[in-house]
């Protein structure tokens, strides 16, 4: 079978279309190749949706627990803790046990407990949880000046958090957001090895990973293929994640700093 047909049979197999078994044996590179990057297709679908319903919940988040009320501020602290404070594998464990009774009293709801939804919800809930401790952290870092600039110009409530306040708060999160996205596609790995089921062996990259591991007792070919995979996709998301930077830094005088990936080596 030449690399073509590979790609042909096996380039969509992640998402139940080509073969429906997996190959048994004669694995070649384009096997692997073909089939881990079938599995990124899942990793990209659970890493876009997290990160732009997070990146609002986040936003609302921030601005809750920089409130002076208590009914906003303490949730929105409870949140952050929660979501924080668990590792994200016990993150989804528990939520598939929630998930699998919230199915037995309401039958309706039983496609909470497939991935492509449970899986999501928990990502996009613990990536709205550290995105909102970032924008908190830059809402607080927010120039007097500019406010009372603002002021000064008579802009207040909602027009000066949306030209003054909200811009410049984006500004100095940046860099620091462009790492929890980084992280965040990274962290979809751990969706199929947690208590998510896989269906029809229709896993993301790292599954397929390990089918390839298994059948041939040679780690040191699929999982640096993963890598790579993964080292792409973090140059993309740095290079999409820089445009941003620069448009939002697009006043200020002289050259904008270009972003680094400073990866997070304890969460």
């Amino acid at each position: 079978m030449s690399c073509a047909q590979t790609i042909m049979d096996y380039g969509l197999r992640s998402l139940g279309y080509g073969e429906r078994l997996l190959p048994r044996t004669d694995f070649t590179l384009c096997h692997q190749f073909t089939l881990i990057g079938s599995g990124m297709i899942w990793n990209i679908y659970f890493g876009v949706l997290a990160l732009i319903a997070g990146f609002f919940l986040a936003n609302a988040i921030a601005l809750a627990k920089s409130a002076q009320s208590p009914w906003l501020h303490r949730p929105a602290n409870w949140f952050i803790l929660i979501f924080r404070g668990s590792p994200l594998f016990i993150q989804f464990f528990l939520a598939y046990l929630i998930f699998l009774r919230v199915k037995q009293t309401i039958p309706a709801l039983d496609w909470l407990t497939a991935a492509w939804a449970g899986a999501l919800v928990v990502l996009f809930l613990n990536t709205a949880a550290y995105s909102a401790e970032i924008f908190y952290g830059a809402l607080r870092s927010v120039p007097k000046g500019d406010v009372e600039a603002a002021d000064a110009y008579g802009l207040t409530g909602w027009k000066r958090f949306r030209r003054i306040v909200w811009p410049t708060m984006l500004r100095l999160a940046w860099p620091a957001y462009t790492n929890e996205a980084i992280f965040l596609f990274h962290a979809t790995t751990l969706v199929f090895f947690s208590g998510f089921p896989t269906t029809g062996q229709r896993g993301d990259a790292l599954y397929y990973a390990q089918y390839f591991a298994d059948k041939t007792f040679n780690p040191f070919v699929p999982y640096p293929i993963v890598a790579l995979y993964f080292i792409l996709l973090t140059l993309a998301v740095i290079g999409i994640f820089g445009l941003v930077n620069t448009y939002l830094n697009r006043h200020l005088p002289g050259e904008t700093k270009k972003l680094r990936y400073r990866p997070q080596i304890i969460r």
